[in-house]
């Protein structure tokens, strides 16, 4: 199934619009499992040579398992221990493990944005591999180039991935575009407890945009601007 994608960016009063192809993609589990301590990262490997577009410029996961997988508070939802492009076609956890993957991921909030989910209580100040504000991931703790994570919920030793909470999404916007044919997408999943094939992941042919408020919250902030001159003007009266 294809979609596609309106962005609308509004720029001096003008409003553009630019399109991009969304392909939802299917995964296959791989055998074994890989990570840290303990090891029960689940890998899955997705074929993106038949994605329909020859670039690929972004990826988008959703968590929507509807609080079947995973634990409470800050472990709550989809736990992603990395994610990485490659060329090469592995068969088992291990193999994706020893990948070096493309260098075409930017884990930082500059190219990674994300959006929290919610936690099942009891709920924590915030999700396990986000930042201080917890609205962004810290990829000192999440570390999502490498299938390294600590499957547990003990802080410490729980290591090396993020929670991204019920109905999370993050996207990642490449630093640099990759071809699609031949291509293979991996995903970790700690704890192996169905996230993947609950999730929603998509694959997109251009750069996922920063959300812009809608067109009436624009006539809200000119009719805010009007009314502050308006009380400016009465005051030098």
């Amino acid at each position: 199934m294809r979609r596609f994608m309106i962005t609308m960016v509004t720029v001096l009063g003008l409003t553009f619009a630019f399109s991009a192809q969304a392909i939802p993609i299917s995964f296959t589990k791989l055998s074994d499992f890989t990570g840290g301590s303990p090891a029960a990262t689940a890998v899955y490997r997705a074929d993106l040579s038949g994605v329909g577009f020859d670039n690929l410029a972004s990826i988008t996961i959703t968590d929507n398992s509807s609080g079947l997988g995973g634990a409470t508070g800050q472990f709550s939802g989809f736990d992603l221990d990395a994610i990485i492009l490659s060329y090469d076609d592995c068969a088992t956890a291990g193999c994706v493990a020893a990948l070096g993957g493309l260098p075409v991921f930017d884990y930082s909030p500059a190219g990674t944005l994300f959006t929290p989910g919610t936690q099942r209580a009891p709920t924590d100040a915030k999700l396990f591999g986000t930042d201080v504000s917890g609205l962004n991931i810290d990829n000192l703790v999440a570390t999502l180039g490498s299938f390294d994570a600590n499957s547990t919920t003990s802080v410490p030793p729980a290591f090396g991935f993020v929670s991204m909470g019920d109905n999370g999404v993050v996207s990642f916007n490449l630093s640099s575009i990759a071809a699609t044919a031949g291509l293979n997408l991996y995903i970790g999943e700690v704890g192996d407890n169905g996230e993947v094939a609950a999730g929603s992941i998509e694959v997109f042919d251009s750069p996922v945009q920063v959300p812009v408020p809608e067109p009436g919250m624009f006539a809200l902030f000119g009719l805010g601007l009007v009314v502050l001159g308006l009380r400016r003007r009465h005051v030098r009266l």
